[in-house]
């Protein structure tokens, strides 16, 4: 837990690893997730790397294995998850699994092109037959007693050049939003010598191809001609249709459905059994692709970091170069002598020194991860850096209850946080994919303190759904005062407001043991005096909270050897905000201590001394609260703005002589004496086990370590430093008086739905009955416009204005947050 308060240490490892055996370390160290490797071929392209082939070779699988996925996912069945943890597999391995991916995707294949094949075969007969068995087709012939048919003319011809021409049909299908516009165009083509009747099928048939059921529409045309026949065949192909030979007569059609009856019962059987052996195969994908995809991901990730390797000048071994926590170190060279054993040739880890700023590792648990998030999300913190984040597990709730202070409020948030810590190992849990859900089950730890420090607010409110509580005996006796006062029936008649004066002995009994005094939910002066004390309550936390800030920048300052930065910065900085905004809070504990009830009509007013105090005079009607106070306040304008100089020059002159006294000619030593004093710098360089060092060296290189110091640029940075400090305590101070604006507006919202809702069904005067008949409906509303209103969006609200605080007012004291995670090479995501 220590190193949650700066993380930890990072040195720079340099491996080298055995050529035969570099594979297995670098997979035995994804399983653990030690190490962040670094790219020493970034000059080098993708296609010109020594692994190129094996990445390669493992993308063609996963295209293999997407199309498997695809095809399963088709047949509407589920990849089951893996059982247990799956190691990267050996190269070996490779060709194995390609092998057996292929044949299965080539069985897949196929079997599913023979099935869309029978399929549409049978999609052909079944709209064949449909077509046969419409009843728009030439009808039976009918004879009558008589011996005429249906058939016969009733006018014998008489002969002609039209008395040989014959009548043909073309029957077929066509889509239903395609034969209005084929109907249209046919009549217009053929200028009406043909007769068209199309009818819709009874029932729909199912696609062979997306397999949706689909209603057609059939056809038959009759008409006379040759040419009329080929333009009839030619529209119809581009409408797509299905078309069919029609016989004439009715036993010969009968005969012909037969046919496709006996072909559709064939061709459905021999479909049964395809898609029963299609049922096979993707039985055995679905057993072997989970492991595959994990196995391949691992492998490809492999030799992804391989390929960031650089190979030694014997080409017997590989360079990698790493970071990892010091802590690891022992673990790291125990896993790589493991892996290499059996090569014969052990892999070797040593620390080198490194002038780039290490990443930042802070390990987290599922308490502090939801704090350190809140952190990060501003920025994460530079290497060694204070840590804001044990410090927000307490300021971040206690500010938002500050904001949200109701008993009733946070006992349901505290209440709805512990269901979630309670039940956050259950799977169905852990595996809902609602966003929304997800944002708060991460969340659950800091929703259960928020919660939990909300009802305490509450209780220092006094406030429980906006109504007091009356948990000790009030401070207050209006007994006492209608005793002593003579409060008469008359003078209650004539005053419907009645004053309580707590210097009539007996009145006042003392303050109440425990937050506010209930009786002040009864005054008409409850708002002002609510005022008064959340916004003084308001200043004294923003300035104890900035000062603590400027206080942690003592831990920096000190860690990184900057011992200068202590007098030239933390001191200058600390007694401006102090010696003004910190005697503001002084005045105001001193006045709630000093100011009693029997002076309380002429205590002074602080905002009144506080102006006067920047303005150096003094007001002849506002009292003074102290002997000597002019004094003390002239002193601390001129000591706050005798540090402004300070803060402006003290750092970039500390920095310009440095570099001159560093830069001052001296006589050239001998080479031994060079290259002793260089090994003495590099060991003595900075303050980390790695060579890195001051807030100064971040980023630099050696072509940078004799760069030319540049007085304009340090001091324009200071100056900027400067403004924004002395500006930010007068601005960052008005801040904090969200705190008063926020925990004020949630209070009189509150009030407001109590006596908009609850209090108009309370007080209904009906039969009691009837009155809780109507209740219920009431605290419904109640209930629901509580959870919506005031905790779901002045929650929000009251979150946003306490990150905020944190992030603008906390944070920028002694918080940079330049630096950049640790990202260890793991494969947790590939077993996801």
């Amino acid at each position: 837990m220590g190193a949650m308060f700066r993380g930890e240490e990072v040195v720079l490892a340099q491996l080298f690893l055995p050529t035969a055996a570099a594979y297995t370390c670098v997979s035995q160290l994804g399983e653990l997730g030690l190490v962040e490797f670094r790219d020493l071929n970034a000059s080098v392209s993708a296609f010109q790397r020594r692994f190129v082939v094996d990445v390669r070779r493992c993308e063609e699988l996963e295209k293999t294995f997407m199309y498997l996925q695809e095809e399963v996912r088709r047949a509407g069945l589920v990849l089951p998850a893996p059982e247990g943890r799956l190691p990267a597999p050996p190269p070996r391995d490779l060709l194995r699994i390609q092998e057996d991916s292929e044949r299965l995707a080539q069985e897949l294949r196929e079997v599913r092109g023979n099935q869309q094949t029978l399929r549409a075969q049978l999609h052909q007969l079944q709209l064949h037959a449909a077509v046969l068995s419409q009843a728009h087709g030439p009808p039976v012939e009918a004879t009558y007693p008589d011996g005429l048919s249906e058939r016969m003319p009733l006018l014998q011809s008489s002969g002609g050049p039209h008395q040989s021409l014959k009548v043909n049909f073309v029957a077929g299908a066509v889509e239903p939003h395609k034969a209005p516009a084929l109907e249209r165009l046919l009549w217009r083509a053929c200028r009406g010598f043909l007769i068209a009747s199309f009818q819709e099928m009874e029932q729909p048939l199912e696609d062979p191809v997306t397999g949706e059921p689909v209603t057609w529409m059939t056809f038959l045309i009759s008409y006379c001609g040759q040419q009329i026949g080929q333009k009839i065949r030619k529209i119809t192909d581009c409408f797509h249709c299905h078309v069919f030979p029609f016989e004439e007569q009715e036993t010969a059609r009968h005969g012909v459905w037969q046919q496709l009856q006996q072909q559709k019962q064939e061709i459905q059987e021999v479909l049964g059994e395809t898609e029963q052996f299609l049922n096979q195969v993707l039985s055995r994908v679905q057993r072997l692709l989970p492991p595959w995809q994990i196995q391949i991901r691992k492998m490809k990730a492999v030799y992804l970091v391989l390929n960031q390797c650089s190979m030694s000048a014997t080409h017997k071994c590989l360079i990698a170069e790493a970071w990892c926590p010091t802590r690891d170190l022992a673990t790291l060279q125990r896993v790589l002598q493991d892996s290499s054993s059996e090569v014969g040739v052990n892999a070797v880890v040593h620390c080198i020194p490194c002038r780039d700023m290490p990443p930042t590792l802070i390990r987290t648990n599922r308490f502090t991860a939801s704090f350190q998030g809140i952190v990060d999300a501003y920025g994460v913190g530079r290497y060694l850096e204070v840590n804001p984040a044990p410090y927000t597990i307490i300021t971040f709730p206690f500010l938002f209850a500050v904001m949200f202070g109701d008993v009733g409020h946070g006992l349901l948030m505290f209440l709805f946080a512990l269901a979630m810590v309670l039940s956050e190992d259950r799977p169905s849990v852990k595996a809902s994919q609602n966003e929304i859900w997800r944002t708060f089950f991460g969340g659950r730890y800091l929703l259960l303190l928020m919660g939990l420090f909300s009802v305490y607010t509450g209780f220092i409110y006094n406030e429980c759904f906006s109504r007091a509580t009356t948990i000790f005996p009030s401070g207050w006796s209006v007994a006492t005062m209608a005793n002593q006062s003579g409060w008469s029936d008359a003078f209650l008649a004539q005053h419907p407001m009645l004053t309580l004066d707590p210097n009539v002995t007996g009145v006042f009994l003392g303050p109440y043991p425990f937050g506010i005094d209930p009786i002040w939910s009864l005054a008409v002066n409850h708002l002002s005096f609510l005022n008064s004390f959340k916004m003084k309550m308001s200043v004294v936390l923003g300035v104890t909270h900035m000062a603590f800030g400027v206080v942690l920048g003592v831990f920096n300052h000190v860690h990184f050897r900057q011992h200068y930065r202590l007098l030239l910065e933390f001191l200058p900085q600390l007694i401006f905000l102090l010696g003004l905004f910190g005697y503001l809070v002084f005045m105001i504990t001193y006045k709630w201590l000093h100011v009693t009830a029997a002076n309380a009509a002429s205590a002074p007013s602080i905002l009144i001394h506080f102006i006067n105090m920047f303005l150096f005079s003094k007001s002849p009607t506002n009292r003074m609260l102290y002997q000597g106070q002019e004094v003390v306040q002239y002193i601390l304008v001129v000591l706050a703005l005798a540090m402004v100089p300070i803060l402006l020059l003290g750092t970039p002159l500390y920095l310009h002589w440095q570099h001159r006294r560093h830069h001052l000619p001296r006589p050239h030593p001998g080479p031994q004496q060079d290259e002793e004093r260089a090994e003495l710098l590099d060991s003595q360089d900075g303050g980390s086990v790695n060579g890195w060092g001051s807030v100064e060296e971040v980023g630099s290189s050696k072509d940078e370590e004799h760069a030319e110091f540049v007085f304009s640029e340090v001091f324009m940075h200071q100056a900027i430093h400067t403004i924004e400090f002395c500006l930010g305590c007068i601005s960052n101070t008005a801040s904090y008086l969200r705190l008063w604006a926020l925990s004020l507006a949630h209070a009189q919202l509150s009030e407001v739905l109590w006596a908009m809702v609850m209090r108009v069904g309370l007080g209904m005067d009906r039969e009691p009955s009837v009155k809780a008949a109507v209740l219920v409906p009431v605290f419904a509303g109640f209930a629901v416009l509580t959870v919506a209103i005031l905790l779901v969006m002045e929650g929000l609200s009251a979150f946003l204005h306490a990150l905020r605080l944190h992030w603008v007012e906390f944070q920028n004291k002694f918080y940079s947050g330049t630096g950049y995670k640790l990202n260890p090479f793991t494969f947790t995501v590939e077993d996801e």
